[in-house]
């Protein structure tokens, strides 16, 4: 079996990959979408890597999603692999895949930080560290509406006994809210971020951040505006500013998703960011996601990458998350010359979640009631 690099005309394998495994299948324009990612295409990194069954047909894959990074002035690149998929016709393949994906040249990490149960330990065996070692198996959340939370696990657990019966049923625990333009009572100094144009306020404040010195993943207007363009988002993120004497010091992106039919609505927060000296801005803008993600339809309001420096910005909110995860789901492989990995303080947005949160299914049929719609997504200035 031979590894090869993924070309364009591969995605409509990879999407019945995707499907085989029950995982979400990105469209075909959403992968193109993803084939153009500009980061990638600065460094001429592979978009993932294949491996053809005896048929000819890919039997397994891997992708090779490639951040920017800043470091002061200095530009980084590192390496996120994502959506490991291995059929029968190609079992062992994750072997080469990974040393692969590990031995990439021009980046100064490979890492994951949506490591699953099953896969967690290939990572430890290629080289990879769980990472950061206070929190690489924390997820933090927060209740927003108990009762859908209850029903999905006995949902879950009839699955675990009578699988058939739950097969054909369809979408379970959506609501009416879904979908709607979520217009949630702000605090004060909180607004909605629309504006992604390079003189904008925003682009201000992420020369701010820059400026700070810390290892930050690439958060310009620009790559702002190419993640704004997925085709694949069934209604935009949430974004929130936070501003003070007329200046934006901390934001937050947050992101509707339904890991599966039986799984309720969570709101996942993509990333959380503040400058320095307005860290104490971090609570305030949680108070408005956990607002927002009522107004939204969420049952609990998610954070799945946390760094040591976010448990203490969190303030009282670390207080009172419920713990997930419980393994390794954070790992990384440094190159010999990276960085030091104190400057990183990593969130979700470092990672995969992005692009492989489960987009809540709009337009699907709600018990008998009109399809939930979706909600005509909010133009940012270019």
């Amino acid at each position: 079996m031979a590894l090869r690099e993924i070309v364009e005309t591969d995605y409509p394998a990879v999407q019945a990959l995707h499907r085989s495994v029950g995982w979400p299948a990105r469209s075909l324009a959403g992968w193109r979408w993803l084939h153009a990612n500009p980061a990638r295409l600065e460094i001429g990194a592979p978009a993932g890597w294949m491996i053809d069954g005896p048929d000819g047909q890919p039997a397994a894959h891997v992708g090779n999603l490639i951040q920017r990074f800043r470091l002061g002035e200095q530009r980084l690149h590192g390496a996120t692999g994502f959506s490991i998929i291995v059929s029968r016709a190609a079992r062992g393949g994750s072997r080469a895949m990974l040393k692969t994906f590990t031995r990439q040249p021009g980046v100064f990490a490979r890492y994951t930080f949506n490591a699953n149960t099953k896969s967690q330990p290939l990572y430890i065996r290629h080289g990879l560290q769980a990472w950061p070692e206070q929190t690489h198996a924390l997820k933090l959340s927060w209740i927003i509406d108990p009762l859908p939370l209850v029903i999905s696990r006995l949902w879950r657990r009839l699955y675990d006994l009578v699988p058939n019966l739950i097969e054909g049923r369809g979408e379970q625990l959506m609501n009416d809210r879904l979908g709607r333009v979520a217009r949630p009572s702000l605090p004060p100094g909180v607004s909605l971020l629309t504006d992604f144009s390079e003189g904008s306020p925003y682009a201000a404040f992420w020369q701010s951040l820059v400026d700070e010195g810390r290892l930050l993943a690439d958060r310009s207007p620009e790559v702002q505006r190419w993640r704004l363009q997925d085709p694949d988002l069934s209604q935009p993120p949430l974004i929130l500013a936070c501003e003070r004497d007329g200046r934006i010091v901390a934001y937050a992106m947050a992101m509707m998703a339904k890991s599966n039919i039986l799984e309720p609505p969570v709101l996942e927060i993509i990333d959380l960011e503040a400058l320095r000296d307005h860290a104490d801005a971090v609570p305030t803008l949680m108070t408005a996601l956990k607002t927002a993600a009522r107004a939204m339809g969420a049952a609990k309001l998610r954070l799945q990458t946390v760094a040591p420096q976010m448990l203490h910005r969190l303030g009282d909110f670390t207080r009172t998350a419920r713990r997930e995860g419980g393994w390794g789901h954070c790992h990384v492989q440094f190159a010999e010359d990276a960085p030091d990995p104190t400057l990183w303080s990593p969130t979700p947005y470092d990672g995969d979640y992005a692009i492989c949160l489960r987009p809540i299914p709009l337009g699907v049929e709600v018990r008998g009631r009109r399809p939930v719609k979706a909600a005509s997504p909010t133009a940012s200035k270019a």
